[in-house]
């Protein structure tokens, strides 16, 4: 689903010298959904552009061919031009015709200018082609789209093709107490933009009121302006950054141009900051502000009359300030979800959800058919129990079955067998969601196939990712190699916590399910006190000789300590692991289980047993530097902060069987309804397909 944006060529995607332009493609590129998966193009010397994903495109001058062509065929052969699936050319009406003969997808044709103005839209037939080539045209004000269908008999019958998307700038706190007696100008130095009329009244503004000052911002070397007073500053071309940061404390800005402004960011700005702003009546610059001064005659003399007034008035002055920053809408958030809005329409991301209801879901994880039932009990069945409870079509891949059964001479690994049966399936199959748990093999050029023919991508991580943890730089690895890529990564420890960051990173909690977690030991009367069983690898089965790791130190110093509790214990003292059916017969022996997992404690993390413990109504105890205490109160769970503080509670509700009994059986009523696989499965969906999610819940941050 990739976007990509081409800019003007020459236009100045820079920090020092952005344009419009550039500031309208950056401040909406930066707060739309999409940006992981856009590429902006252009063509500048400078190397301090505005924002990442930025590309530049170089292109040799020669006097005998076109340089805009140049550019043109330096973008459509660039690589990351590839696969894209909306474009969104800006400005440049007169590129469409070259595009539309090296792409076939959909086209977004911005306009900041006046259409009639620009090559490629001046005559109706240009426009005509457009309308009939382009699959939105996007302009910067009314005034801009009705110059457009100049000319056009029914223009409604377009109304699906256009959209008025203002500019937009950030809305930041003003403290009006702040405010000083400063009039500003910001904009070119010409007759065009009034600089003429705003020189001769601020003269005349100044002399009569030495307590004020004037500022001015801009240059022009095609005409000569020359205003000179003690209070007036003409400070010459400022970025933007400066600009806002000046008008927090401006007072009165003027916008007086004698040319008919498509829009005019400079008014816009001004309103965002709480100046109180004047305008001339001219093009798109009447929609900058709901509550801007216009000035009717355009000339000096009343624009003077204008600021006299609003200094002669103070409580006039800061009526206009308020109103114009109170009523101020055009944030960057407010544009860049409209754009959004149109950009999701063309990737049908959410309208396959309205018109086909189950989802397909293509779930590849290790569903272990190679050992025989005994890793019955995993996380991938019990996530894929949640997709079909919801009512989707799932169908399910073992990856690390098939790359198995495939390995070959030629395909030592297996994982080219496996990757070319994925692409067979997407063909047969068409998923609209592609599920990876653990699945390594999966090549990243098979899952931009599936990106690109538009399936949404996510995958769930259960091992640990702390850098005190096991196989940290493994596990590190094995997730980010993917998660540039893909929507959405869910963890079974908080993202907040780890050293390194993941795209759009979610916690999961480990899922139960009641196909699964059916037992209710509060109930019973259990042989054994304490349940703790752990192993050396699952696909092992059984221990390995010479390996161990602290937990057995622990558990050992924990049996030593507390002679009176009965332990059930598996996985070490030459005492090998349990699985399958026999895992579910021995927990059913106990009425506490500890869950204990491999590293150091780390937010949030903890391996599926905690599922199978509280799941089966255990009462559980937890390391309290899990933060499960988040989720859990002390009459649900049992946290621990050391191993004597462990040992005296084990004691303490072996004694006392009513309050063990209470809170085990409080504690698997609490899982199953938060923490169950169906909830589990609707919020991965949920947060892959960006859909909203009404009811947050305790682990939902």
């Amino acid at each position: 689903m990739k976007i990509s944006i081409l800019l003007p060529y020459k236009e100045n995607y820079t920090i020092n010298k952005a344009g419009a332009v550039s500031l309208f493609v950056r401040d909406t590129f930066g707060l739309s959904a999409y940006k992981k998966n856009t590429y902006i193009f252009g063509s500048t010397n400078s190397k301090k552009n505005l924002s990442k994903n930025y590309i530049n495109l170089n292109v040799r001058k020669n006097i005998l061919k076109s340089s805009n062509l140049e550019y043109l065929k330096s973008f459509i052969n660039n690589k990351e031009f590839k696969y894209t699936k909306i474009l969104e050319i800006h400005n440049r009406p007169s590129y469409i015709r070259f595009i539309k003969d090296h792409y076939k997808e959909k086209i977004l044709l911005y306009f900041h200018n006046d259409p009639l103005s620009m090559n490629g839209s001046k005559t109706l037939i240009e426009r005509e082609f457009l309308i009939e080539n382009v699959d939105m045209l996007i302009f910067n004000s009314v005034w801009s789209k009705n110059r457009f269908f100049i000319g056009f008999k029914n223009v409604n019958i377009f109304n699906k093709k256009i959209s008025v998307c203002y500019q937009s700038t950030n809305k930041v706190q003003i403290d009006f107490k702040k405010k000083k007696k400063i009039i500003s100008f910001v904009g070119k130095l010409n007759l065009a933009k009034g600089y003429d009329i705003f020189g001769n009244s601020i003269i005349k503004v100044l002399d009569k009121h030495p307590d004020w000052k004037a500022y001015v911002f801009g240059d022009e070397k095609r005409e000569q302006h020359f205003f000179k007073h003690k209070n007036l500053r003409i400070l010459g071309f400022k970025n933007n950054k400066f600009i806002l940061n000046f008008l927090k404390q401006n007072s009165i800005s003027v916008i007086c141009s004698r040319w008919e402004e498509p829009f005019g960011r400079s008014s816009l700005e001004a309103a965002s900051r709480g100046c109180a702003t004047i305008i001339s009546n001219k093009g798109g610059l009447p929609e900058t502000s709901k509550s801007a001064i216009i000035l009717n005659k355009l000339n000096s003399d009343n624009l003077y009359i204008k600021i006299e007034e609003l200094i002669q008035n103070p409580k006039k002055l800061i009526r206009y300030q308020k109103l114009n920053y109170n009523n101020f809408y055009l944030t960057n958030e407010f544009v860049s979800s409209k754009l959004d809005t149109i950009r999701k329409y063309f990737l049908n991301i959410n309208n396959f959800i309205i018109q086909r209801k189950p989802l397909k879901i293509l779930h590849v994880t290790n569903f272990n058919y190679r050992f025989d039932g005994r890793l019955q009990y995993n996380t991938g069945r019990r996530i894929n129990n949640g997709f079909v409870r919801l009512g989707h079509n799932v169908l399910t891949v073992s990856d690390r079955d098939l790359v198995n059964q495939y390995k070959n001479i030629t395909d030592p690994n297996g994982s080219k067998k496996l990757n070319d049966k994925l692409i067979k399936i997407y063909k047969n199959f068409k998923p609209d969601l592609l599920v990876l748990g653990h699945a390594d093999a999966i090549s990243n050029d098979t899952l931009f196939f599936f990106k690109n023919n538009g399936v949404k991508i996510c995958q769930w991580f259960l091992d640990p990712l702390s850098k005190f943890g096991p196989d940290y730089q493994k596990n590190k690895k094995r997730i980010i190699i993917k998660h540039k890529i893909i929507d959405a990564t869910f963890l079974t420890t908080n993202p907040s916590s780890l050293d390194f960051n993941i795209n759009n990173s979610y916690f999961m909690p480990n899922p139960c399910d009641e196909s699964f977690e059916f037992l209710e030991n509060y109930n019973n009367d259990c042989k054994y006190d304490l349940f703790f069983a752990m192993s050396h690898g699952v696909h092992r089965g059984q221990l390995k000789k010479g390996k161990s790791d602290n937990r057995e130190i622990f558990i050992n110093e924990l049996v030593k300590k507390n002679n009176d509790i009965i332990f059930d214990l598996y996985g070490l003292n030459n005492i090998q692991p349990i699985w399958g059916n026999d895992f579910i017969n021995k927990i059913s022996n106990s009425s506490m289980g500890l869950n204990l997992s491999r590293g150091e404690p780390v937010k949030y993390y903890s391996s599926d047993r905690i599922a199978q413990l509280m799941g089966n109504g255990l009462l559980t105890f937890i390391d309290e530097k899990t933060y499960y205490g988040d989720f859990f109160t002390s009459d649900e769970i049992v946290t621990y902060k050391n191993l004597d503080d462990l040992s005296s509670k084990l004691n303490k509700f072996k004694k006392d069987k009513k309050k063990r009994s209470i809170i085990a059986k409080n504690g698997k009523e609490k899982y199953f309804k938060y923490f169950n696989s169906t909830i589990v499965a609707e919020y991965i969906i949920n947060k892959t397909l960006d859909n909203k999610i009404k009811n947050k819940l305790i682990w939902q941050k």
